[in-house]
């Protein structure tokens, strides 16, 4: 699998818009770009003005391209995890020729099968994620391609979301003059990126904290498992110290970066001076004080998190907490983190040269998950791209099926090779890979199985 090319990253935020441009080049990428601008028209993560979410976008997808010195077209954005739904599904179709090997479009019809389902008329099919391909009864298969049989099954994950989120999304995007090759599901791309192999099978929750919101999602044996959103972030942060100490927004903002700490007794004893809205001298207050509002609201919103997470039975996860989003750049909040949630807790920040700030780990992970997306997951996306439910050609029963997926990675820059492909060719493997056999906490393992599914 080639996944090479220059890849666009789009992470819509509360209080910013994020471009990265990327290209990837043997499964290494490499930050060619970087555009960030202010949002406009988005409330909690969510696009509620189009034609000015629109302008913000493009400010920030011109300000990558003087960076990066190409023209972008296409882009992979990201969805926030609002009202999501994640369901196990599962689809069956017959091969009708048993002689031939099972092809690309057989996985493209056993996705679409899966995908059928009654939804709520609010909902909409955003991604449907292979868990593993059944063949004649011969499970554990993770690419059927290439193989033999007369039945076809799939199980794997349905994840869908609000029509209005993802159409007001779509619609800023291509007013701002962009094509949007991708959506990806932002709690699956960041579990996917900041937790490490071992994280990621025995259970692990990863905590955004943003700017409007903070996003909890909970990551175990490879798979996104539940996922919410708690609808306080930095912003009420910002609030708190702006009502405190009477100064503006921008003032509250400005000494949290510099002078807060989530944790008021890892704070200083030292003063600086805050501006108050009504008098012509500062006024002096100690990073201690400023620290107490701090952590008085981050305290309230971890509290509801941790609430949440009890409901769901999904708090003592072996792998912990692992913390990122903007609001994790204050000194003290894995401390704080750990003291609510009485469990070990540790900080994410990205190693890319000059985005080593925990804000850019959002947009990171979008674009390492598209650019390491598996053929099959690219099949099972390509079932459910288009508008129709059904694919536009249907070959046949006697013909071997190994064109290209429709779905095309983007096509960005004159940078990219006349030579390169736009999705991997398919492979011809006749044998299933072994299905994993490991006992590591089998008990763990199996008690968390059989509550999330």
């Amino acid at each position: 699998m080639d996944n090479s090319g220059i890849y666009v990253g789009l992470d819509i935020g509360t209080t910013s818009i994020k471009v990265i441009v990327a290209e990837y080049v043997k499964g290494q990428m490499n930050v060619i770009g970087v555009g960030r601008e202010p949002s406009d028209g988005v409330n909690r993560g969510v696009i509620v003005d189009i034609d000015k979410a629109a302008f913000a976008i493009k400010r920030a997808v011109e300000s990558a391209e003087r960076k990066a010195n190409i023209q972008i077209h296409d882009v992979v954005a990201g969805i926030p995890a609002n009202l999501l739904r994640i369901e196990p599904v599962r689809g069956m179709v017959a091969i009708s020729d048993s002689s031939r090997e099972i092809g690309n479009q057989d996985v493209i019809d056993v996705s679409n099968a899966a995908s059928v389902h009654n939804l709520p008329p609010e909902q909409e099919v955003v991604d449907v994620l292979p868990d593993e391909f059944i063949v004649d009864g011969f499970d554990g298969i993770k690419d059927p391609r290439g193989m033999v049989g007369v039945r076809l099954e799939m199980n794997g994950g349905l994840i869908t979301g609000p029509k209005t989120i993802i159409h007001n999304l779509k619609s800023a995007i291509r007013l701002a003059g962009l094509n949007l090759v991708d959506i990806i599901v932002n709690s699956l791309a960041l579990g996917k990126t900041i937790l490490n192999d071992g994280e990621q099978d025995f259970g692990t929750i990863t905590l955004d904290l943003g700017a409007g919101q903070s996003t909890v999602a909970v990551i175990h044996d490879h798979h996104l498992k539940y996922t919410f959103v708690e609808q306080e972030g930095g912003q009420f942060v910002t609030k708190d110290i702006s009502v405190v100490l009477n100064t503006s927004l921008e003032n509250a903002e400005q000494i949290k970066q510099q002078y807060g700490y989530a944790v008021a007794d890892q704070a200083g004893s030292d003063s600086f001076p805050v501006n108050v809205v009504g008098q012509n001298e500062p006024t002096a207050v100690t990073e201690e004080y400023l620290s107490e509002i701090i952590e008085a609201r981050m305290e309230q919103i971890l509290t509801n998190i941790k609430k949440q997470l009890e409901k769901a039975g999904a708090l003592d996860m072996p792998g912990g907490i692992v913390i990122t989003g903007g609001g994790a750049a204050l000194p003290g909040i894995e401390t704080l983190v750990e003291r609510i949630f009485e469990t070990n807790a540790k900080l994410y920040v990205p190693d890319q040269m000059g985005l080593r700030h925990p804000a850019f780990a959002q947009v990171l992970a979008i674009l390492n998950y598209e650019g390491r997306m598996s053929d099959v997951e690219i099949l099972a996306k390509n079932a459910m791209v288009s508008s129709e439910r059904t694919v536009a050609e249907t070959p046949q029963d006697n013909v071997v099926v190994d064109e290209k997926p429709k779905f095309k990675r983007p096509q960005t820059t004159e940078r990219r090779s006349e030579n390169q492909q736009d999705r991997p060719k398919p492979k011809n493997n006749s044998n299933p890979s072994d299905k994993a056999t490991s006992n590591r906490f089998d008990g763990i393992k199996k008690w968390f199985s059989d509550f999330f599914d």
